[in-house]
């Protein structure tokens, strides 16, 4: 039996890089979609960090070409698609509203008829957000739970959601939507707030910074490692029948709790080093989400491996190598 084809759009990136790794372990053949950039050696850090450079392909491409995704399709001919590419930074969505829109709402829109036209029997996952719950309507977020999106990042990933709902049902694609909530990992950018808090703590520890400067400490999140929530992605699709799931730890946190943890994990005292300045709390809040996993577990026979605690403090000692370089 030949091995089966991944194409990963965001392979660069956290997810796509530990799906990757993942999917060389069960003997695919893994190609990516990469915009064309001039710091090429800067994109692929992340692959390069996992040591898995050489054993993926990587191929150029962009979610906003329909033709060249197409090409793409039709040339690798892929057994699964699997969507994680996006402008994903909430902050960044107020900044250039329309720039998120068409890539991570349109773009969908993109793979998904590049798929139908090149692929049709190709299995599809879009990576969809728990940032679609936004102002939440129930105490904690499952597949039925309403949406109510508080930012433009939130409202493209909506409308990149139900794209893959209306193909799956349109025209019978094998299409999952994964509703992920918060996931990080040292692979995380700097520009995250875990990962924006680890790094300083790091920083902070060697002598090589002195403050953080923070938003709102009192938000509420979920939040798993992401090594553990691409497993749930590759699980979606060897289902019979394909459908959405929420992946999610089942616990809430506030960030002055995950920043507690990073730094009293290099003996610091969070309290002498936090600055809060109102320039970091966003144009309209989410003050708080909370997945409930249990159709994952029950279907799936996922469920989240890594607390944040143990999250949090690789993290930190993944930046402590990092700057002690």
């Amino acid at each position: 039996m030949k091995n089966k084809t991944a194409l990963i759009t965001g392979i660069t990136g956290q997810d796509g890089a530990y799906l990757a790794q993942m999917l060389l372990t069960k003997g695919y053949r893994v190609v990516g979609v990469v915009r064309r950039l001039s710091h090429f050696g800067v994109a692929t850090q992340r692959l390069d960090w996992l040591g898995i450079t050489d054993q993926v392909e990587l191929v150029d491409g962009d979610l906003l070409d329909v033709g060249g995704l197409a090409r793409i399709i039709r040339e690798y001919k892929p057994d699964e698609v699997y969507n994680l590419a996006a402008q994903s930074f909430v902050k960044t969505s107020w900044a250039q509203p329309t720039l998120t829109a068409q890539v991570t709402g349109v773009g969908v829109v993109n793979v998904l008829e590049a798929v139908r036209l090149e692929s049709p029997d190709a299995r599809f996952y879009q990576a969809s957000s728990s940032e679609m719950y936004g102002l939440i309507q129930e105490e904690k977020q499952s597949e039925v739970t309403p949406f109510y999106p508080r930012s433009p990042y939130a409202v493209a990933k909506l409308m990149g959601h139900w794209a893959t709902v209306n193909y799956r049902e349109s025209f019978d694609i094998f299409a999952c939507s994964g509703i992920l909530f918060n996931h990080e990992s040292p692979l995380r950018g700097l520009e995250f707030v875990t990962r924006k808090v680890t790094d300083a703590a790091a920083r902070i520890k060697l002598g090589q910074a002195n403050e953080l400067v923070m938003g709102n400490m009192d938000a509420k999140r979920d939040w798993g490692h992401a090594r553990d929530y691409v497993r749930a992605m590759w699980l979606m699709l060897q289902q019979d029948k394909p459908d959405d799931y929420v992946v999610a730890t089942g616990r809430t946190v506030t960030v002055r709790e995950m920043v507690k943890v990073a730094f009293e994990h290099v003996g610091l005292n969070p309290e002498e080093y936090v600055r809060i300045d109102q320039a970091f709390f966003r144009p309209a809040e989410v003050d708080v989400l909370l997945g409930n996993p249990a159709k994952a577990k029950r279907v799936l026979g996922w469920e989240a491996e890594t607390t944040m605690e143990e999250m949090i403090r690789e993290m930190v000692d993944a930046d402590l190598a990092r700057h002690a370089r």
